[in-house]
């Protein structure tokens, strides 16, 4: 079963524009790891492409920024399905590292995900308390 992805939100506000020195190095982990689609590619002003994966849309863009420094929060409403997807489709780690995060007055079971063109994810799931 995947997880339900229900949104993003990214680190440096920007969700549609997260750097990458190559587009079409970092789109083989998102899509057979990640379970993106490509939804549009774009060489001009910079070579960029979105990616899709239902509910939810982010961009990766060669637009010189450190990678390091960004990435993008999922909520999704399964965070177990999600290792476990992600997992299965070839994540290369046996554990998540699952703990909670709280953000506001909200609590998350979460684990991170670093691509490999450097761009850091973090999936979490609301919980109680």
């Amino acid at each position: 079963m995947s997880a339900i992805f229900t949104r993003t939100k990214a680190y440096q506000n920007d969700a549609m524009n997260l750097p990458v020195a190559s587009v079409d190095d970092a789109i083989p982990f998102y899509a057979s790891v990640m379970g993106f689609t490509v939804e549009s590619q774009a060489h001009s002003p910079v070579k960029s492409a979105i990616l899709y994966r239902k509910n939810i849309r982010i961009g990766l863009a060669e637009i010189g920024g450190d990678p390091t420094q960004d990435g993008c929060f999922f909520e999704v409403d399964d965070v177990e399905a999600a290792f476990d997807e992600f997992k299965a489709n070839g994540l290369g780690r046996d554990d998540p590292n699952f703990r909670v995060d709280k953000y506001g007055d909200t609590s998350y079971k979460v684990f991170f995900v670093v691509a490999p063109d450097g761009l850091c994810y973090c999936l979490g799931q609301r919980v109680a308390g």
